[in-house]
């Protein structure tokens, strides 16, 4: 029987992880059969790396059929951590080690911190008053939304590219020094650490008080939030640095070893592996999930879609240059940036394009969208909004 401190641990993820329940009723016929039924995904809030805790990548607004700029913002150097949104407010961080906080209606600068260090590919994570990043440096921040204000940091042992996940009272972020970390979110204090094998890259997954990460050990990980104890693991035969999206008992990630997995949890094995016949390239792009299709990007240059249930291709894009940008559905077209410079904006069901954008710079920040508005950030340092 479950401890009382779990059982309200659980309640404490549900109420968080509501938000990122994608499935509209009038598309339940076209799911897998173990996802579930729920409600559409929010229109006004982007508030952490891929929208929400089951890191679904899907947005409940639409943006204009030809998006134009509304603001840009210049960041001073490289970005490729990807915007969160939330409370009328865009949050990035820049590789000169500032996350910067943009009104999400005019651009204009709210406030800068300084961590101190260089900011990868870490993306900044919204809740309860706090945002929350990790720096090159390996350290995690915590600073208050209002004015900027330092909270508290927390030091690992190695640099950190992994997004943090905020759930409940809870802040999950891995480290290169090859641990997952269960911070206090209101004092930075460590809840629990979990060891693997390898450096943690991946941003975790959390549904119903359960956390899902495969790291670069090769092992497919689910983790007690309460705990930080491992209910089971597969060996998935290869290093991962993407994240893993979890819809119903199924979880989808693609590998560095050119494939795309299927993972059934409830049976707690590999239902499916995807391979393009053509390429054989790795993925460091997570995935995006909406109605029957699993979407994502391949250093094969391409954007593949890919049916849930059996795993087989349905369509791919072709780039310029490398995918390593994580897709955005919304309103029915995918939103995805390429190294070749260009946000490409595609027909969710058929691939063809429907307009890009030349952002000048490789693309590697994945986007965020929320009040009707895209927000990602360049290579040059350049932040835009679209819609």
């Amino acid at each position: 029987m479950a401890s009382r401190r779990e059982a309200l641990a659980g309640l404490a993820a549900f109420a968080v992880s509501a938000i990122d329940l994608v499935y509209a009723d009038a598309q339940r016929s076209t799911l897998p059969a173990a996802a579930p039924a729920a409600l559409p995904p929010p229109t006004d809030t982007w508030p952490q790396f891929r929208g929400a805790p089951r890191l679904l990548g899907v947005s409940g607004g639409a943006l204009p059929a030809t998006p134009r700029v509304l603001w840009t913002y210049d960041a001073g150097d490289v970005i490729d951590s990807s915007a969160a949104i939330a409370g009328g407010v865009a949050y990035i961080g820049a590789g000169d080690g500032h996350i910067v906080a943009l009104d999400a209606a005019t651009g204009a600068l709210r406030w800068k911190y300084a961590t101190d260090a260089l900011v990868g590919e870490s993306s900044p994570c919204v809740a309860n008053g706090i945002v929350c990043i990790g720096d090159m440096d390996g350290v995690a921040h915590a600073a208050n939304v209002a004015d900027g204000k330092r909270l508290w940091t927390f030091k690992t042992g190695s640099e950190i590219k992994s997004s943090p996940v905020i759930v409940g009272n809870t802040v999950l972020i891995g480290s290169y020094d090859t641990h997952l970390y269960a911070l206090d979110v209101r004092t930075g204090r460590v809840r629990w650490k979990l060891t693997t094998k390898g450096p943690v890259h991946a941003t975790p997954a959390v549904v119903d008080g359960t956390i899902y990460t495969a790291g670069c050990d090769s092992i497919f990980r689910a983790i007690r939030l309460a705990t930080g104890a491992v209910a089971y693991q597969i060996d998935v035969g290869a290093y991962v640095g993407a994240s893993p999206a979890i819809v119903g008992d199924r979880a989808y990630f693609g590998t560095y070893e050119n494939e795309v997995l299927a993972i059934d949890l409830r049976a707690r094995r590999i239902l499916w592996r995807y391979t393009d016949p053509t390429s054989q390239f790795p993925y460091l792009s997570s995935a995006a999930v909406s109605l029957d299709r699993i979407v994502l990007g391949g250093r094969d240059k391409l954007v593949h879609s890919i049916v849930a249930a059996t795993g087989k291709a349905a369509w791919t894009f072709a780039t310029r240059a490398r995918v390593d940008s994580s897709p955005v559905v919304a309103g029915g077209r995918v939103y995805v940036g390429s190294s070749d410079g260009k946000l490409y904006v595609l027909d969710e069901r058929t691939g063809q394009k429907t307009w890009e954008f030349d952002a000048g710079d490789a693309i590697t920040a994945s986007p965020a969208i929320a009040n009707n508005r895209l927000v990602i950030g360049s290579r040059s340092g350049t932040v835009y909004c679209l819609g």
